[in-house]
Parts: structure tokens; C-alpha cells; sequence
């Protein structure tokens, strides 16, 4: 019972993840349930812990989440950065990679106009694919 006490303010540490919640519970239920019935074999607790973790985990974390609209991934979204403006590190010629600024950060670019894009210019993200991008000169 102590174990899911300390899973529960683990949970209020970490942001949203509804992880710790429900391993908690569940160690809180087994130690309920071995104080009910104290003589139940050694294995047991095992067994019961993972079992109402399993289930609790797979029936409810996923109504949690939705309800308080949290989807469990941070940071940006990729695709957001299609439209934003860049800055070319280094001249890249039509079809060519080469490497571009954006948001602090350096990548790799390609060239997906008709016209070379010189350095310092500033070619807009036309698509994203996986950590690449598809820039086109303004």
C-alpha cells in the first residue's frame, strides 16, 4: 500500500501522463486485498498488481486523456512548419539539398523550385517529409 501511495504523488509530479495514477491504484487495491485475506500465497500480489494495472490501464487511461484533452505528445507539430519562412545557409541550387534555419534550429532543405535559392535568402517551407524540407524561393 505504500508503493501505490508513492506511485500516487508520482503521478501529481509528472504532467498529464495518467501512468502512475492507475499503478498506484492498483497497488493500493492489492494491498486492500491482502489485508482482507492475509493468507493467499506469495505469488499473488504479482499477479493481482499487474492484472488491475493491465486492466485499468487499458479501460480507462484513454477516456481520462480525452476528457482532459491531452494527447500525450509535447512540442510541435511538423507539419505546423509549412508556410514559415527560413533562412539558406548555403546557396542551393533548383532540386538541390543543402541546409536552411528555421525556429533555431539548422536542416536539411530541398530546393523544390525553379529558381536557385542564394545564401541569406529567406525561401518559404512549401511541404515537410520527414526531417527534411521542401523550401521554395519568394
Amino acid at each position: 500500500m505504500i508503493v501505490g501511495l508513492v506511485l500516487l504523488a508520482c503521478e501529481m509530479i509528472t504532467p498529464g501522463t495518467f501512468f502512475f495514477m492507475f499503478l498506484g491504484i492498483s497497488g493500493l487495491v492489492t494491498g486492500l486485498v491482502f489485508w482482507i485475506a492475509p493468507d493467499l500465497p506469495g505469488w499473488a500480489p504479482w499477479l493481482l498488481f499487474s492484472f488491475f494495472s493491465a486492466i485499468s490501464l487499458a479501460f480507462f487511461r484513454k477516456p481520462l486523456m480525452e476528457k482532459f484533452k491531452l494527447s500525450g505528445k509535447h512540442g510541435y507539430k511538423v507539419d505546423s512548419l509549412i508556410g514559415e519562412t527560413a533562412l539558406a545557409l548555403e546557396d542551393i541550387a533548383p532540386g538541390a539539398i543543402g541546409k536552411v534555419e528555421l525556429r533555431g534550429a539548422s536542416w536539411t532543405a530541398c530546393n523544390a523550385g525553379p529558381q536557385a535559392i542564394r545564401r541569406a535568402g529567406r525561401p518559404k517551407v512549401e511541404r515537410v517529409e520527414g526531417l527534411t524540407l521542401y523550401i521554395k524561393g519568394t
